[in-house]
């Protein structure tokens, strides 16, 4: 019996092949804008300038790669204060957003006072707004308290993102079951001890994936209006100026984005192996 049933719910080889290719297709075609910027990062200015354009380099050269000190060079700021506000803001904001989330996922999914339901749907509601739609009332915030031109610019606002609460609190509400913070309250274990000792390993996975997602927006962050300092400005700030040198300057400024690529894509060769369990039990598709 089971064995027929076995059989009965198994797709034929022509359909396995077939939904291969399918989601073969799918991934390449994701992957053309890595593609192009890679080749063009390669192309030489001859290339650049040919119309129609061409997707694919036909004599690859170093030289935008190589150009690009000199580019850099010019800028009224060393590189290196680039990459430190890029790191530094990228790392330090990643580590406390998780934190922050996960400590507030964790009262929302498991806290027994009144309200919570609420306080969660106003938390979902405020998914739908973005960046854009928060940027003036943030700026008014900011400037009342005196700190705009300074790292907290960066680091205040993304820190109640609603993201990773609705994330990991999904993600706990799966995972982490009532009758094992139960039996580590009679063990005499406190909130503070069950939240660093039970609850972040469980939420491994949540937490992994959540880092992926903040340091890929903050890695590419670029305030605007609240940073004019430009020693506090970040990365994507340089690939602004190579990119205003206009098309002779556009194999550079691909070069400067493979460049900039190479963090996110380590950060999720790290933590992909989570993403996929971390979506399934956040009920995200």
């Amino acid at each position: 019996m089971k064995k027929a049933q076995y059989k009965r719910f198994t797709r034929s080889k022509v359909g396995n092949i077939m939904s291969f290719m399918g989601l073969f297709a799918a991934g390449l075609f994701t992957l053309l804008p890595l593609i192009y910027t890679l080749a063009t990062s390669f192309k030489p200015l001859e290339e650049l300038l040919v119309f129609p354009p061409r997707f694919f380099v036909e004599r690859p050269t170093l030289m935008n790669y190589l150009e690009l000190p000199n580019i850099i060079a010019s800028l009224l700021v060393p590189l290196s204060r680039y990459v430190f506000n890029s790191l530094f803001v990228s790392i330090v904001t990643t580590f406390l957003h998780v934190i922050v989330a996960s400590m507030a996922a964790f009262v929302l999914s498991k806290g027994k006072m009144r309200g919570l339901t609420l306080i969660f749907l106003f938390v979902q509601f405020s998914l739908l707004y973005n960046h854009y739609t928060l940027a003036v009332p943030q700026y008014i915030i900011l400037s009342k308290l005196n700190l705009v031109d300074t790292y907290l610019v960066y680091i205040l606002p993304y820190l109640p993102s609603t993201l990773g609460v609705f994330l990991i609190k999904q993600y706990m509400d799966g995972s982490v079951p009532d009758a094992l913070i139960e039996a580590a309250h009679i063990d005499g274990a406190n909130d503070w001890k069950v939240f660093w000792r039970i609850i972040i390993p469980i939420i491994k996975p949540a937490w992994l994936t959540l880092t992926l997602f903040a340091f890929r927006d903050l890695w590419s962050l670029q305030p605007q209006g609240t940073i004019f300092s430009e020693k506090l400005k970040m990365l994507p700030n340089v690939m602004t100026t190579i990119i205003q040198g206009g098309i002779a300057r556009s194999g550079s400024a691909m070069a400067a984005t493979a460049l900039l690529m190479i963090p996110p894509i380590v950060v999720y060769l790290v933590s992909q192996s989570n993403v996929m369990e971390t979506m399934s039990s956040a009920g995200i598709k």
